[in-house]
């Protein structure tokens, strides 16, 4: 198949890395734009304007498959699409020229010469993904009189704001705790999951309180926060146990009031945090049916790694909690590919499980979606439990070059096209050959990703009530479609 294609004048980098050499050619005045991703091809986020077949002539192509969109009907207000800027991120980061590190901030933040991304997440104290154990305290201190962020200082905060700066100003951040302290804990161990001790709850409510204010004097506007990063995982690296009732007594006796009191009652507060699965049997019900608590909780998040022991996605708690509480929203807070591997850098599979997972949460009603790590190093770390796993960008840092991997390109089909304020509109799709799903722009504009993940090219037909068009997408590609 003869495909013209145009990489976005944005990724002249990453035409560079990833060993494109295809000509950039100009496609203008079209009313529909196709911007395909394919294995086995030079596409990467390429205009592919020759995927559409021409109606009354020899290139006149049969659809297989009916995609139509109903804009008339819509759901959910799209929030944005990031990423997770943990320690880690800020450390390989900072090991980079600075090149490469515009490079890098230019292909994730600039919408127009990257892919936008609008969200962020990054961690209250340490995570796994820190290179050692520590907290903005001393130990025994429950007055928070030693509060302070200065380890932030060194690597994240310039990182965050040099984000923010390449995303025009404005980013989506929310934050999350791993663990509380040692000392406030009952196993006295920041790893190795245990409980709050209830001595410790207004304390540790307050820490919350004492970081936000500390990241928004740094000139960091703070979107929202979780209660706890995965609070049912005893894990070996930082961690908190907390049962659904504990979580709800938390928020409702500790949390949600003493952000009131410090002036951070507009913060949205998300609940669980943790994976697909009982969301509505275990925790949205018990908070959001409570007007005590629901009060405090703008929403519920959640993470993919469900399948840990061999089972399907769990989309369809989604779909409950969504259909169930339709006035509380659903962020995806966080996934990644576990298990780093350097030869499976551009393994296609990985980024179609990013593309399957994204549509499917979009179309139970999720609002954003937060991808773990944004940049590793070419150990899948650092790590401080030796817990690696992928990003959609690496460094390797002995060479001072940058990874692009088929998860990056993947992503930017929703974050660089769907933009904050767009509202998703509903659709059919009469084969499950290919996945799909629409959103509206504020500006207008219809945008709508089309995945296949078969091994054959397949013709499909996009409808709406004012037109149809006949499309080409590869195997084992991903389109968006502007229109």
């Amino acid at each position: 198949m003869k495909v013209t294609s145009q990489i976005f004048l944005s990724a002249f980098v990453l035409i560079q890395l990833s060993g494109f050499s295809s000509k950039i050619t100009a496609q203008k005045n079209s009313k529909i734009k196709v911007y395909t991703t394919a294995e086995n091809t030079n596409l990467k986020l390429s205009l592919s304007n020759d995927l559409i077949s021409k109606n009354n002539t020899t290139q006149q192509k049969t659809a297989t498959v009916s995609i139509r969109i109903n804009t008339e009907k819509t759901d959910q207000t799209f929030l944005g699409i990031g990423g997770a800027i943990t320690d880690a991120s800020a450390e390989v980061f900072a090991k980079l020229s600075p090149k490469k590190q515009q490079e890098f901030l230019t292909a994730y933040y600039d919408k127009n010469k990257g892919i936008g991304y609008t969200l962020a997440r990054t961690n209250i104290h340490s995570c796994d993904f820190s290179s050692d154990s520590y907290t903005y305290v001393s130990e025994g201190d429950k007055e928070l009189k030693t509060f302070n962020i200065n380890h932030d200082r060194k690597y994240r905060i310039p990182l965050i704001k040099k984000a923010i700066e390449t995303a025009g100003g404005k980013l989506t951040l929310f934050v999350s705790p791993w663990s509380p302290p040692a000392f406030m804990k009952d196993n006295n161990d920041i790893l190795h999951g245990g409980v709050l001790l209830p001595e410790f709850a207004p304390a540790w409510a307050l820490y919350y309180a004492k970081f936000i204010k500390e990241y928004e004097k740094e000139g960091i506007p703070i979107w929202g926060l979780t209660v706890q990063n995965e609070p049912m995982a005893k894990q070996r690296w930082e961690s908190c146990i907390y049962t659904p009732e504990a979580e709800r007594d938390f928020l409702k006796n500790h949390l949600g009031p003493t952000l009131e009191k410090e002036g951070l009652g507009s913060k949205n507060v998300i609940i669980w945090d943790h994976n697909r699965g009982d969301m509505l049997e275990k925790r949205a019900n018990l908070v959001f049916s409570d007007p005590e608590v629901s009060k405090y909780a703008w929403g519920i998040g959640f993470h993919w790694y469900e399948t840990w022991n061999g089972g399907p996605p769990q989309f369809e708690s989604v779909a409950k909690v969504h259909e169930a509480f339709p006035n509380k929203n659903l962020l995806f807070t966080e996934g990644c590919i576990e298990k780093f591997d350097a030869a499976k850098y551009q393994f296609w599979g990985n980024a179609e499980r990013y593309g399957t997972n994204i549509i499917h949460d979009f179309n139970n009603g999720t609002v954003g979606w937060t991808d773990w790590n944004i940049l590793l190093d070419q150990n899948g770390g650092p790590n401080h439990v030796g817990n690696f796993c992928f990003a959609p960008i690496h460094a390797d840092t002995t060479k001072d070059e940058l990874i692009y991997t088929p998860m990056y390109y993947y992503i930017g089909h929703f974050s660089k096209f769907i933009r904050p304020n767009a509202k998703r509109v509903l659709e059919t799709v009469n084969d499950k050959s290919l996945l799909s799903t629409s959103f509206k722009n504020s500006d207008g504009k219809l945008i709508t990703i089309v995945m296949n993940q078969s091994e054959k090219e397949i013709v499909y037909s996009l409808e709406n009530q004012k037109e149809k068009t006949t499309i080409t997408i590869p195997a084992h590609a991903i389109q968006t479609i502007v229109y």
